[in-house]
């Protein structure tokens, strides 16, 4: 069969970690990436493939590019995914889908008059413990869900946003829950479905200077399926990521996933039930200077090929990547930046 054939928009680290996936993989071929930067569009001689200076450049000049791949800021995720759609091109959207439900569904509409598919890069789904845990919930191993907690506790200081031109910034970044944790948010909502009555507060300790937002938080609220749950974050830990962890529990067991990462299951204590031997983790995405989530891309573009040639389904698609953008826009609704940067 003939190769899958993309195009990036947007060649910064994780561009270029689309773009190793893509051409690591038999079955894909890079043909063009895209950037605003001279410095990163330079990178691209490194992949054999053009470099182009706008997204409308890009698609003008790669009419064969199936797929356009979308890394940009989160603030032009949506804009970006747009363009590519009318143009008749598959996406796939970094995290998050959009800055905006109102955004998200547009993409929606888009990618159904269009006919074309949008995946949603929602890659700790892939994670072993991921899987383990969509599998016990999924079975109603635990019975009724009585409490969730979820916990992320990261670093990200001037190492990270001193080098950065939108990160940090409102209309590009927008915030911890979409940059930093909305892959943790996604596993919540995954498992247990929507929420309501939430309630939140918000501080910001020690980014003053670098953000025009919250670095901490903690959300409480009810899930539509019944059962309470609570998400904590903050990226104020100093020096480096301390954990992202889930606790489960439910009438019947207790369990719980923690580690950096979500990646170890620290706890699990189920009626009648013994626990599998989980596979290894894959390690985290190295940004050199601080770690991300699990680098479990190469399962994305599994995904985007078998589902484009009609052997399997989106493993996040545009209505899961919207409902989490969703639920972050009614949390950050709660949310008085004025008060939390001390601004009279």
């Amino acid at each position: 069969m003939s190769k899958i054939k993309f195009a990036i928009i947007g060649f910064g680290y994780i561009g270029k970690r689309h773009a190793e996936i893509i051409k690591g993989h038999p079955d894909c071929e890079l043909l063009a990436v895209c950037d605003i930067a001279s410095e990163k569009r330079a990178a691209a001689d490194a992949f054999g493939v053009p470099a182009y200076s706008s997204a409308e450049e890009l698609l003008k000049n790669t009419p064969d590019a199936q797929v356009v791949t979308v890394c940009t800021p989160n603030g032009l995720h949506a804009e970006h995914a747009l363009l590519a759609l009318r143009d008749k091109r598959h996406v796939v959207i970094e995290k998050p889908m959009g800055m905006t439900k109102a955004a998200c569904e547009e993409v929606l509409f888009t990618s159904l008059q269009m006919s074309k598919l949008v995946f949603c890069v929602m890659q700790n789904r892939y994670s072993p413990t991921s899987v383990w845990l969509k599998e016990v919930i999924d079975k109603k191993l635990l019975g009724k869900i009585h409490m969730v907690q979820t916990n992320c506790y990261w670093n990200r200081d001037d190492r990270y946003y001193g080098k950065s031109a939108w990160k940090g910034s409102l209309e590009l970044d927008g915030g911890p829950l979409f940059t930093q944790f909305s892959h943790f948010m996604d596993i919540m909502y995954w498992l247990f479905g929507d929420i309501s009555d939430i309630e939140a507060k918000f501080a910001d300790f020690n980014h003053q200077n670098n953000t025009e937002f919250e670095d901490s938080g903690y959300v409480n609220f009810k899930f539509i399926n019944g059962g309470m749950g609570t998400f904590n974050y903050s990226t104020a830990v100093w020096d480096k990521n301390f954990e992202s962890s889930i606790t489960i529990i439910g009438e019947k067991g207790t369990v719980k996933v923690g580690g950096q990462y979500m990646e170890v299951a620290e706890y699990t204590h189920i009626e009648d039930y013994v626990m599998p031997e989980l596979p290894p983790a894959n390690p985290p995405n190295d940004y050199g200077i601080y770690k991300g989530s699990a680098a479990n891309h190469h399962y994305i573009f599994e995904n985007v090929v078998d589902t484009i040639r009609g052997n399997s389904t989106i493993t996040t698609n545009a209505l899961e990547g919207l409902k989490i953008v969703e639920i972050i826009e009614r949390i950050y609704k709660r949310r008085n930046l004025k008060t939390i940067k001390g601004e009279k």
